[in-house]
């Protein structure tokens, strides 16, 4: 019950990964509020995690992160039901208009940059506001593939994917002083809804190699969503602490971490996102 105690806001949490995060923490001993767009499948999710776990704290509230208001009403609500706030998982997100960047509906690229980034950094303001008080907490960001890979066809998910660690790494320097831990997940290729709409888009959309490679995904499933949700746990808990600041793969990487090898991550930029030069690569152009 490495979260008992603690209270926890996972968005995006009806489906999927946000799912599975919910019930782990629920496992784990974590209260949670559920948030996500959808109402009917929010109260199917609490149920389920109520009938799993007789004893767990589960509140929902619907809200869309791309909206200032409802962000501000879900916190509300959290700290209304909990009192306190130890945890957020930013996992809401979506993967936007797909096609080349002249043929996509640029009003859906701009709404997928607000959920995806906009929203998240939002929470995260809201997550800062309640935590620095207390000088402790945990806010984990999901980030994935989109983050280290270029993504042709699905350009706003790859833009904010990237651009969720950047700042993932430049908040958790501004609240490391105060004892919050700021990471990111990459929780693996997954096989969700998200794979599915992917697949029905077409090769002509998001191009011929990422159709295959999700095509196999859908059919022969991918990394399970508890990995990845066992992660968050993980960063979620005091077993972390110290750890922030990185990207952090949930199939390759290995957490936990002893101690050893956390003080050796927080002295260097493993885990970071960095720029390839020359050298790294064996060619000797680099400047003298």
């Amino acid at each position: 019950m490495k979260l008992a105690g603690r209270s926890a806001i996972i968005t995006g949490a009806s489906l999927g990964l946000g799912a599975a995060i919910a019930e782990q923490f629920a496992a784990e001993g974590a209260a949670v509020m559920l948030c996500a767009r959808n109402a009917a499948e929010l109260e199917t999710q609490r149920d389920k995690l109520t009938a799993a776990y007789p004893k767990a704290h589960v509140a929902t509230h619907r809200a869309d992160v791309a909206r200032k208001a409802d962000v501000d009403q879900l916190f509300a609500a959290a700290s209304g039901a909990f009192g306190k706030l130890d945890i957020v998982v930013n996992n809401a997100g979506v993967y936007g208009p797909m096609g080349t960047i002249e043929t996509i509906d640029w009003d859906e690229w701009v709404q997928a940059i607000a959920i995806n980034l906009n929203g998240l950094v939002y929470c995260c303001r809201k997550a800062v506001e309640t935590m620095k008080p207390r000088r402790y907490g945990k806010i984990i960001n999901l980030s994935g593939g989109g983050a280290t890979n270029p993504l042709p066809g699905i350009s706003a998910y790859a833009a904010s994917k990237a651009a969720v660690v950047r700042f993932t790494e430049t908040l958790a320097l501004e609240v490391k002083e105060f004892g919050i831990d700021v990471n990111a997940v990459a929780p693996g290729a997954l096989a969700t809804r998200l794979t599915d709409q992917l697949v029905a888009a077409g090769p002509e959309r998001v191009g011929g190699n990422l159709h295959e490679r999700m095509s196999k995904l859908a059919k022969e499933g991918g990394t399970p969503l508890s990995v990845g949700a066992s992660l968050c746990a993980y960063l979620a808990s005091a077993e972390s602490d110290g750890v922030t600041g990185r990207l952090i793969a949930a199939q390759w990487d290995p957490w936990p971490f002893s101690a050893e090898v956390k003080s050796d991550i927080d002295k260097s930029d493993i885990y970071t996102l960095r720029r390839i030069v020359p050298g790294d690569r064996g060619k000797p152009w680099d400047k003298k």
